[in-house]
């Protein structure tokens, strides 16, 4: 017999492994996919990543970080007098007055802005009043000078220091003294800075809290929730400060209420600028409530020493009308002033007003169950 019956034919020869795709060269690219983006188009992805907001903050940040400390070292630093307004009883032309006059206007490289008065009264009237800062009289040969601490602690430093140099240097006998001095818890005058500063802080960072974690409220509950956080917070304020470290001796209620509405102010500040530009809205309500409202307030710094612009702004923003407010409260206290409160309220009525026009726009509330029911 022929052949081999064991012998494997080409046709039952093992398969070979497949090769297929093993040492397959890749496709060239081709197509939108394959090519290197242009600018424009990374410039777009960008934008709709997260770490285009993320750099944005970072910006911002490092920009609020150097205006703050700008803001409040060209205010408080080195304050420097302009025009102190000052009373004097009788005449200006008598010699001893006008030499302590012209030796302090030379010490202070300002101008003492003198009325006169007829009487002590009508000057220490004008001092209640908060429209003078301190009162000039002739005494024999020498001379009298009242300064008002309550008024403004570190001018009626100044002038006492100021002052006593001055008489030494003139051979003008002056006697010096505090007709309206702070309270022994206060010995600065800082205390209604720090109060009023916190219900300021408070009362926007509320605000974003109400908007982060109450999204879903209507826009009346949302001014009704800022009521309710602004009167708790500032009773929480005025009760630490005087019932509990006793700093300060507080007409409890009028501090409370001033306290709470600028409280109220300053969260609806903020729900406003969230209304019109949505997420941002921090920069300008920080700008406006922290960078110059709070340097200009008055309250660390006397407005007769802080620059001539911040000392006219700062009345007409909430935390200096909060300032002034609770000042005259605390000091002067049958001589409090309708301005500081029609500031507050003004603000308020047009926060509350843009927020409830423009409520469509801001990025809080919930959707109202308006859709008609699926057919059975």
């Amino acid at each position: 017999m022929s052949g081999h019956r064991g012998d494997p034919g080409p046709q039952d020869e093992p398969d070979a492994p497949r090769q297929e795709g093993l040492h397959q060269d890749t496709p060239p690219p081709h197509g939108a996919h394959g090519r290197p983006r242009t600018r424009e188009e990374k410039w777009v992805a960008f934008k709709r990543s997260p770490f285009f907001p993320a750099t944005v903050l970072v910006l911002i940040l490092a920009a609020a970080a150097g205006l703050f400390a700008g803001s409040y070292t060209y205010a408080m630093a080195n304050p420097a007098p302009r025009h102190i307004p000052t009373a004097v009883v009788g005449s200006p032309a008598a010699p001893q007055v006008r030499a302590f006059v012209e030796g302090m206007e030379k010490a202070l490289n300002a101008t003492l802005r003198l009325t006169a008065y007829p009487s002590n009264g009508a000057a220490r009237a004008a001092v209640d009043e908060q429209r003078e800062f301190a009162i000039l009289r002739a005494r024999g040969r020498g001379a009298e000078l009242d300064v008002s601490g309550a008024s403004g602690a570190t001018v009626a430093q100044l002038l006492a220091e100021s002052g006593a140099a001055v008489g030494r240097a003139t051979g003008v006998d002056v006697r010096i003294r505090d007709i309206t001095p702070l309270q022994k818890g206060d010995p600065r005058g800082l205390a209604l800075f720090y109060v009023s500063l916190a219900a300021v802080i408070i009362g926007f960072v509320g605000a974003i809290q109400l908007s982060v974690h109450a999204r879903a409220l209507d826009p009346a509950e949302r001014i009704a929730f800022t009521v309710a956080y602004a009167l708790l917070g500032a009773f929480a304020i005025a009760a630490v400060v005087d019932w509990w470290l006793g700093a300060l001796r507080l007409p409890f209620f009028e501090s409370w209420l001033i306290l709470a509405l600028t409280m109220f102010t300053s969260g609806m500040v903020f729900t406003m600028f969230n209304t019109l530009i949505g997420r941002w809205a921090m920069i300008p309500t920080w700008g406006l409530m922290v960078l110059l409202g709070n340097p200009s307030s008055g309250g660390a710094v006397s407005w007769p020493l802080l620059p001539s612009v911040l000392g006219h702004i700062g009345r007409w923003l909430p935390p200096g009308a909060s300032v002034n407010a609770q000042h005259t409260a605390v000091y002067f206290g049958g001589h409090q002033h309708a301005f500081p409160f029609l500031v507050l309220a003004a603000w308020s009525v047009l926060s509350c007003t843009v927020f409830w026009v423009w409520r469509h726009r801001h990025p809080g509330g919930r959707e109202s169950d308006t859709a008609p029911a699926a057919d059975g």
